[in-house]
């Protein structure tokens, strides 16, 4: 099977205040084939620290993400919970996201028939490039 660029995000949720609002957009984002779920994991740190994780059907609070499609598995390891697991404050919890770039694809594939190579892809934080955009003054 053919794999376009693949991504992942952890969402943190502090206090665990998850609503399951972002089912919704994963769900249009899916539908519109621009992602494909390629793995979903919820981490939860309770007060002493301990992790538990565990998949949206294990969950009634998670059942709004049961409607999406393209769901893998077997992508996120034990190692990936434990390191998103480090970046929570006890009491919080998170979600962690695989996805395809299903819109990326063809240049993928396109770079690739050129002979070129992926040398360095990162995500920029909405809030770092808001706060750029918002101190550039144009003349």
């Amino acid at each position: 099977m053919m794999v376009g660029p693949v991504e992942y995000l952890v969402v943190g949720f502090p206090g665990n205040r998850f609503t399951g609002d972002i089912a919704p957009e994963l769900a249009r984002l899916i539908d519109s084939g621009t992602i494909r779920i390629l793995d979903l994991t919820f981490i939860g740190k309770d007060e002493d620290g301990a992790v538990v994780s565990f998949e949206f059907d294990q969950l009634d609070e998670l059942e709004p993400f049961a409607v999406m499609e393209g769901d893998v598995g077997g992508v996120i390891s034990d190692e990936d919970i434990q390191h998103a697991a480090s970046m929570l404050e006890p009491g919080s919890s998170a979600a962690l996201l695989v996805w395809e770039d299903l819109w990326a694809t063809p240049f993928a594939d396109a770079v690739e028939k050129a002979g070129g190579v992926m040398i360095e892809s990162a995500r920029i934080p909405k809030q770092l490039i808001e706060a750029a955009v918002s101190s550039f003054s144009p003349t």
